[in-house]
């Protein structure tokens, strides 16, 4: 767990998928391996439940990365294979972070 900066951009994407396609699996591997090669990339966090909830919440340096990120074109690609294969619903919610903390035990 890693803490983040005031002023970074949080990408919080929250979506349910229609089924158990293991080439989702494949292409959400592949997005996170080529949002982690783009500037202004600061990490990941990703879930999903048994019942297809996921919540992934990307962070950028700056709104500028975050923009970058959403118009990359296989980005966009994936996203329509998506929309058309893999979900049934998405929300997409942007912001800034104002402040983050976190703990581990030792």
């Amino acid at each position: 767990m890693r803490d983040h900066a005031s002023g970074q951009i949080a990408v919080i994407f929250t979506s349910r998928l229609i089924g158990d396609d293991p080439a989702y699996g494949e292409a959400s591997a592949a997005m996170a391996a080529l949002a982690a090669a783009q500037s202004g990339y600061l990490g990941i966090e990703s879930a999903r439940g048994a019942d297809g909830l996921g919540i992934t919440v990307s962070y950028w340096a700056d709104e500028d990365a975050a923009v970058a990120w959403r118009q990359h074109a296989e980005h966009s690609l994936i996203r329509d294979a998506g929309r058309e294969r893999w979900y049934e619903s998405y929300r997409v919610t942007v912001a800034r972070v104002e402040r983050s903390y976190a703990w581990e035990r030792p």
